[in-house]
């Protein structure tokens, strides 16, 4: 029976791209560079292939921080600080936030059913902030944010600082939910729990990592708990 359900925070129950794309127009704009559907484009590819370097262990998180913004300027043949961007784009990402869709009334059915925990890899100030301002916070009984544990998914340091944080902890009571194969999948397989994929798109998995189970609506996670 599972006891401990662990989520992922962007793209599994925040809508990261959205955000990400308004507060990169937002960035480029205070920067004076043409905030094109083009150019937001390319820095999310860009940001995306850094964020799995840092899962592999290739790159640090301020690395990630600046050389999506140091390769996005090299490409646009522009002169900017990609430090001074990286700042930028933190405020703005910590502004607001947007719900995937069933994922607010997700967690108010499973309060007080299951010990929610939350498992992410952004960074502390904007993740901080963004639940500030969403109001679930009361909903977890613990946020683990990977810049605080000192370690990120999907290694097996992250997972294992994760649950020495949770008490009476059971690995065979504990499930994962993320959108992430090779961060939230991968971590939650090499850590011996069970493992679900959100991919609301049905997207084809090429990665070779296999997930126990796989979810296409929020809503119907209850239903699918049941049988686990």
């Amino acid at each position: 029976m599972i006891r401990n359900i662990l989520f992922d925070l962007d793209n599994t129950l925040f809508d990261f791209d959205k955000a990400e794309a308004l507060a990169v127009r937002r960035t480029l704009l205070e920067l004076g560079v043409d905030p094109s559907p083009a150019v937001v484009t390319r820095y999310s590819q860009l940001n995306l292939a850094q964020w799995k370097l840092l899962e592999l262990g290739q790159l640090t998180r301020q690395e990630v921080k600046l050389r999506r913004y140091q390769l996005l300027f090299e490409e646009l043949g522009i002169r900017q600080d990609p430090g001074k961007a990286a700042r930028i784009f933190e405020t703005q990402l910590g502004i607001g936030h947007y719900f995937i869709e069933g994922a607010e009334e997700l967690l108010q059915e499973l309060h007080g059913n299951y010990r929610l925990y939350l498992v992410t890899n952004g960074t502390a100030s904007v993740q901080k902030s963004r639940l500030q301002s969403s109001g679930i916070q009361p909903y977890f009984q613990g946020i683990f944010i990977s810049e605080d544990l000192g370690a990120d998914k999907p290694s097996a340091a992250y997972f294992d600082a994760c649950f020495a944080r949770i008490p009476d902890f059971q690995k065979e009571e504990t499930v994962i939910v993320g959108d992430s194969l090779t961060s939230d999948i991968k971590g939650g397989v090499n850590a011996g729990i069970r493992t679900i994929w959100f991919h609301p798109s049905s997207a084809a998995n090429e990665t070779g990592i296999q997930p126990d189970y796989e979810l296409h609506a929020l809503k119907d996670l209850p239903q699918l708990l049941t049988r686990i």
